[in-house]
């Protein structure tokens, strides 16, 4: 998600529910790899240690470890704090931030009066998935970006929430690409299959098409021991990989092909990855789901005469008793 969205200098990055900052230490990792001048202009390496990040959760365990992390990859001053992202008033926060990352909680409910009021204008709801969307929207000045993880209801859920949601991020906002993940991704700790969603905040639309993208592998084997399946230096989004490794992690393909878009603009349907039109999307109730898009090829069977057939059931027949002499023999 770091490398889609290639987090720049000026950014300002906010992950709202950042646990132990695993996003916001890799996007420091990614600042520092490909941005090395960050740390040598002493406004820029300003910006860097102290504006820069911020993370915001409610469990002090986190925060703590969650600072220490961002400490030990060598950001001074990052701002985590507690903050109950979905409770709270964001009047301070609103529109504050140029990217947002995050992997929130999945599945859970809040009651309306404990739920931020801000987030209520933009949706009517108690799911926690969908609150915090309305929230990442609320969080990003106009021209940010996020990549947050969300669950697959989200995409295709049928309540008046969950398309009004859907339909403020294709109409209102610029959805950019919907990535669908294996149920897998998250074993042991939970099995629900989950998607990406990449948008930027524009308040006046732009959405013209929607990159989908179904992932099948990312590197691990799906099941709760999640054993890597490629030598160390492979799993990852920037490993060099063939067309055979590919089947066992899809990550560099998916990094590669958005770099490049331009060049998906003619795939087909029954490809891994294609390009959805607006006008489809809202036709189909805003469905995002990449299956409502894909087209399956189904190979076609081949027919034999009965003679064919009944030929080779008696070959097969003549080689199994001449097999069965040769036992015998043995035998005897």
């Amino acid at each position: 998600m770091v490398e889609l969205t290639r987090p720049q200098p000026g950014d300002i990055l906010c992950d709202p529910a950042c646990g132990t900052a695993g996003f916001l230490v890799a996007a420091g990792e990614y600042l520092r790899e490909r941005h090395p001048g960050i740390l040598r202009d002493a406004r820029l390496r300003e910006h860097f240690h102290h504006r820069l990040f911020h993370g915001f959760d409610f469990d002090n365990t986190m925060l703590r470890i969650g600072s220490m992390n961002m400490l030990l990859h060598g950001v001074e001053n990052p701002d985590i704090r507690y903050r109950d992202s979905l409770a709270q008033d964001h009047a301070g926060e609103e529109e504050k931030f140029t990217l947002v990352f995050a992997n929130p909680p999945f599945a859970g409910s809040l009651d309306y009066e404990n739920c931020a009021k801000d987030l209520q204008q933009i949706v009517k709801t108690k799911k926690t998935e969908l609150l915090f969307l309305a929230l990442f929207i609320r969080l990003l000045k106009p021209g940010g970006r996020a990549a947050v993880i969300v669950p697959e209801g989200v995409l295709f859920g049928s309540s008046k929430a969950h398309k009004t949601l859907r339909q403020i991020l294709v109409e209102e906002q610029k959805l950019d690409a919907v990535i669908s993940m294996p149920s897998g991704v998250f074993r042991p700790y939970a099995g629900v299959s989950t998607a990406i969603l990449l948008f930027t905040k524009t308040n006046s639309g732009g959405t013209d098409r929607v990159w989908f993208y179904r992932m099948e592998a990312d590197g691990y084997s799906l099941d709760d021991k999640r054993n890597e399946l490629l030598p160390p230096e492979k799993p990852g989004p920037s490993a060099k990989i063939t067309l055979e490794e590919h089947a066992k992690n899809n990550l560099p393909d998916i990094v590669a092909r958005w770099g490049n878009r331009a060049a998906e603009a003619d795939r087909p349907r029954t490809a891994q990855s294609f390009f959805v039109p607006k006008a489809e999307i809202a036709t189909n109730a805003y469905d995002l789901s990449v299956n409502r898009y894909r087209e399956v090829v189904h190979e076609e069977a081949v027919h034999h005469p009965p003679k064919e057939i009944l030929a080779v059931l008696a070959k097969l027949e003549a080689e199994i008793q001449q097999e069965m002499k040769k036992l015998e023999e043995i035998l005897k």
